[in-house]
This record gives structure tokens, sequence and C-alpha cells, in this order.
């Protein structure tokens, strides 16, 4: 395990019970957690993006404010539903936000999940093209995007520009030099973590995937990362890439703790359908002293397969539990797992 990070959904509701009671906690408290996660020793500050949910949506400002506000930690997303996206107007959002990182942004994509609404991705004036599906639009939607991170001419400049031009077609700006090589995919089947090591891209894997063969999630999960890893060498790209998984893993050290979470260590699997034709499991949550839980992690053969773990926070429990959250599997946790 070379890297740890956290995961945030950025939930808020007005209920008494939340310390994030409204957006703005939502996402200051967001870009708190990050600066906390720094000085704790943390790798990385990721968020998802949900659309018409009362939950982080439009990334790059909350990006932009956390890279501002840090100086090391990678910061991404997990993932960004690319149903939605203009993938032009994306393509200069992300270069700002990675410019004023100074590069440390690893963007994950995905083609899109169930969602709050019935096709949301129309009220945002987007539909599949004859003869495709709405995850065609999210996959083509990321090819413009990806052929527009790297930064090739490819508009015809006005013979009378309001400021010179640079000589040939122009690219978008600002351009933010190897960001292309941080984009992650987040694949829910073996097959579309195939596709992402087909276009050079690197893996995100979470708590949910297809079931594929009725085997326990981590298993499936290890599998899917093993056949991203073949396809990768098989497409011949020269650089390593990079894999995530998350999990909620939560270390009783002390009576809080205990009360948050103590009954999470009998969590099992679960299995449903996410649509009419999907047939997904959702993998088991951890919560033990820190002995047992590292026994426990150690035979999830999916966080032995990854290079990356992003720990999915309680946001709403308030920046100070969640940095001691953090806090506690990098100190108790993480070294046993061979991390640094």
């Amino acid at each position: 395990m070379k890297k740890i990070g956290f995961l945030s959904f950025g939930h808020w509701t007005p209920s008494p019970q939340s310390q994030t009671r409204l957006a703005a906690d939502a996402l200051l408290q967001s870009i708190d957690l990050a600066v906390a996660a720094e000085q704790l020793g943390a790798d990385g500050a990721y968020f998802r993006v949900h659309h018409f949910a009362r939950q982080l949506a439009a990334p790059f400002p909350l990006l932009a404010a956390v890279g501002a506000r840090t100086q090391r930690i990678e910061i991404g997303t997990a993932v960004i539903d690319m149903r939605y996206e203009n993938p032009l107007y994306m393509a200069e959002d992300a270069g700002s936000a990675d410019l004023i990182a100074g590069g440390r942004l690893q963007l994950g994509l995905s083609r899109g999940s169930p969602e709050q609404v019935i096709d949301g991705w129309r009220y945002f004036g987007y539909q599949p093209a004859e003869g495709e599906t709405d995850q065609d639009m999210a996959r083509r939607h990321t090819e413009v995007f990806l052929s527009t991170l790297q930064g090739k001419g490819f508009a015809q400049p006005n013979p009378r520009p309001m400021f010179p031009n640079p000589p040939g077609l122009l690219r978008l700006e600002p351009h933010a030099e190897g960001l292309r090589e941080r984009i992650w995919w987040g694949a829910g089947s073996n097959a579309t973590a195939v596709w992402a090591a087909e276009q050079g891209l690197n893996l995100q894997s979470s708590t949910l995937k297809d079931d594929e063969t009725g085997e326990p999630f981590h298993i499936q999960q290890a599998k899917q990362i093993r056949a991203f890893r073949e396809a990768w060498a098989a497409t011949g790209h020269t650089r390593t890439p990079r894999v995530s998984v998350s999990r909620s893993i939560f270390a009783i050290a002390n009576d809080h703790d205990r009360a948050y979470f103590g009954r999470s260590g009998d969590s099992e699997d679960q299995v449903g359908f996410i649509d009419d034709k999907t047939r997904a499991i959702f993998g088991r949550s951890y919560a033990a002293e820190p002995d047992k839980l590292i026994e426990q992690l150690r035979q999830d053969e999916a966080i032995t397969e990854a290079d990356t773990l992003l720990l999915t926070v309680p946001n709403q429990l308030g920046v100070a539990y969640n940095a001691h959250v953090i806090e506690a599997i990098l100190t108790h946790i993480a070294p046993a797992l061979g991390w640094r």
C-alpha cells in the first residue's frame, strides 16, 4: 500500500444530529478536512460528485480551493459522471485547478451510476446521439476530454484576433502538463476495467461492483484489478498505472469510536439489483480494535492488489472527528499494511 487518502461524499442535512447542515458547511469543511489530512500525513483528499442531491456537486471550485490551501496532498474526484459534462469546458476547469494545485490533481471519471432523478443529464442539455446509450455518451465525452488534455491545437484562429495568437491551430488554455496521465476511471465491472486500461486510464474501484462470479466482494475486486493490469500490459503502455480501492474502515480506539461504529464490525457483503438488469455486490465495512482490524484487512485481497486506499469518511460527524478517524488509521493500521 503506497498511498492512503480519504473520500468524502460531502453530505449535508439540516438534522440536529448533523454537524454539516448547509451546502456551505459541506464545502468549507471539505477544505478544512483536506488541510487536516495533509498535516496528519495522508496522501490524498478525494471527493464524490452527485447531482440533484444534498452532496458535493460541481467539483472544480472545491478542488481549486483545496489546492490553494494545501501544499503536498493529492486532490481528486471519485468520480465525475461524464454524462453531465461539457468536455471542453471541463478541460479548462481541470487545467485551472491543476495549475493552482501545482500539478496535484487526480481526476476520477465514470460513465455514471443510479442517480436521484430520471435521466438527470437531459436537464443539463445532453442526450445520446442516435444509436447511443447514455453510457456511450459518457465515453464519447470522456474521449473528447482526454484528447483535449493532450494540449494539441485543433481550433482555427481568427485572422483578426483581439490578441496576438501563436502560430497554427489553437488549443484550449490553460493547459496543465501531465494531467492526462492523472486521469482515472471508476469501473463497475471487469469489462469496464479492461476498457480503462486500453484507454490509458488509472483504475478506481469502489465498494460497489457488478456481481460477476458470486464470490466475496474483495475477491471479485482483486480479479478486476488483475484483469486491468493484464490489459494494460497487453496494450503496451509505457508507464505504470495506478489502482485505488475505497473502503469504510474504522479503528476502535476510544469510547466515542465504539459508540459510533462498534456494531459495524459484523458487517457483511450485500447483494442486490441497482437497476432492472444489474446484480451488484456491495463490500462490507470494517470496524474493530487495531490488532483485529489489521488481520482483517490483510485478508482483503483487493487492498493487497491496489496501490492506493481511499477511506470513506462520515463527513457529517465533523472535521475534528474525521481527522481523528484518519489519524487512527495512519497511526495504528497503515504501517502494518506496508504504508511507508
